[in-house]
């Protein structure tokens, strides 16, 4: 069996929330459970900075990098090498594993990478258009750090499909890997609800993809229509404000709750107070918030967009067109059905969930793409030039430049700072008996 030394690379990592970070930590606990080695590097957050140790000695480089929107590091391609490759060197790496197409950390750490014949992974886990100019930007940087990249890993296969076309790759280059949900958490209470009430439950980052439109359209219809309906609303972004006027115009303070930001330790513990899940979202690759709602018994009404339709089967969700008039439809369906007692029971939903999605299921199947990542020859300089020679766009001509360029520093700092001066970290693995049992 093999065991690889991997390293997580993204901006998004704890303390900041999403989907994106808790996937990096849960995947990267099953596989040290598994048997192998793993750190991750992402930029400081405040004052949290330097190594940290997380549960089950999960070390997190926290780099002083200057970050420049939404979490993101202002790009700058040579100045991180140095650091990235002492890591690298440090700790022995063999697959780094970039996580997010947001993520300029992740994209240098696979071009630097790459540049010293370590192997390569990346996990995309959004959908992207093809049309305005923010998508067309992504897709070209995402086309040439793709290049290198031995395998890929995407959350569904409608994401397996968008990845492909935007990064014109191969199709078996590419795996399907869902998220998971820890069930041991994500469990029911119904004790939590309240019996003279439907309460409807919204987790999200209250921004425009995630359809905060549509709520601030759908809440003032479903309250009018139905007096027993609450909605409670967790999250924060720039589109609060537009729930708070709506909520002033309609007199609703005593029927709309605004959380504000909540923690992910406690997610579950806002969800179980609720009877139904309300995702609005205009573009999701997977949305593991459903599942985690799925896990603590409520239903699911959800907007039919990207990955959705593939999470959940049919008696576990109703599916909505993304606009006001067919999620208040489905809404409705589900309020009337929670009235009438047609509905499948908490213990039941969790059981379910618990059975699909499992993270150690997940790390399996990544440690499977490791094996196959791990068997590729490493690149050679030539090889590079060759595959962005061919990857067709103007820009070629610059990208060899910055590939060359890479190549040279990264030549001179193993003059300035030779391998054989860098201490490494002793490598510490017992191999459990779950890996040994697979």
């Amino acid at each position: 069996m093999m065991v690889h030394n991997v390293c997580m690379v993204s901006d998004f990592f704890f303390p900041n929330t999403g989907g994106v970070e808790s996937h990096i930590y849960q995947l990267s606990q099953c596989l040290l459970q598994r048997g192998h080695k793993v750190v991750i590097i992402t930029h400081a957050y405040g004052r949290r900075t330097g190594v940290r140790y997380l549960t089950n000695n999960l070390k997190v480089y926290y780099l002083p990098l200057m970050v420049a929107y939404n979490q993101c590091i202002l790009p700058t391609l040579f100045p991180t090498l140095p650091i990235i490759r002492y890591i690298l060197l440090r700790e022995g790496i063999t697959i780094v594993h970039g996580h997010s197409a947001f993520s300029a950390l992740a994209h240098e750490a696979m071009f630097h990478a790459c540049t010293m014949g370590i192997n390569t992974v990346f996990t995309d886990h959004s959908l992207f258009g093809f049309a305005d100019a923010s998508s067309i930007i992504t897709n070209k940087i995402l086309k040439f750090s793709l290049a290198d990249v031995q395998h890929v890993i995407c959350v569904s296969h409608t994401s397996k499909e968008n990845t492909v076309l935007r990064a014109a790759l191969a199709p078996h280059k590419v795996y399907v890997i869902p998220n998971a949900v820890d069930s041991a958490v994500f469990t029911p209470d119904p004790s939590q609800r309240r019996s003279d009430r439907t309460t409807v439950v919204v987790m999200s980052r209250l921004v425009y993809r995630k359809g905060i439109d549509l709520l601030a359209g759908i809440i003032p219809e479903l309250c009018a229509s139905h007096p027993d309906v609450h909605f409670l609303i967790g999250g924060d972004g720039p589109k609060r404000i537009l729930l708070e006027e709506v909520r002033e115009q309609y007199q609703l303070h005593d029927r709309v709750q605004l959380l504000g930001s909540v923690s992910h330790e406690d997610v579950r513990d806002v969800l179980v107070q609720g009877d139904i899940f309300l995702n609005t979202s205009l573009t999701e690759a997977f949305c593991i918030a459903i599942v985690e709602a799925e896990s603590c018994g409520l239903q699911v009404v959800s907007t039919r967009i990207g990955g959705v339709p593939e999470v959940l089967p049919d008696q576990l969700i109703y599916l909505a067109e993304p606009s006001v008039k067919s999620l208040l439809n489905a809404l409705k369906n589900a309020a009337e059905d929670k009235r009438r007692g047609r509905i499948i029971s908490p213990r039941e939903r969790h059981e379910r969930i618990s059975a699909m999605y499992t993270w150690q299921d997940v790390a399996r199947r990544t440690e499977t793409v490791y094996d196959a990542t791990a068997e590729l020859p490493s690149s050679t300089l030539a090889d590079r030039i060759h595959r962005y020679s061919h990857s067709g766009s103007g820009w070629v001509l610059f990208v060899l430049l910055l590939v060359i360029v890479n190549y040279l520093f990264w030549k001179l700092l193993e003059i300035l700072v030779p391998r054989k001066k860098i201490e490494l970290v002793p490598t510490q693995i017992t191999k459990s008996s779950q890996r040994e049992a697979t």
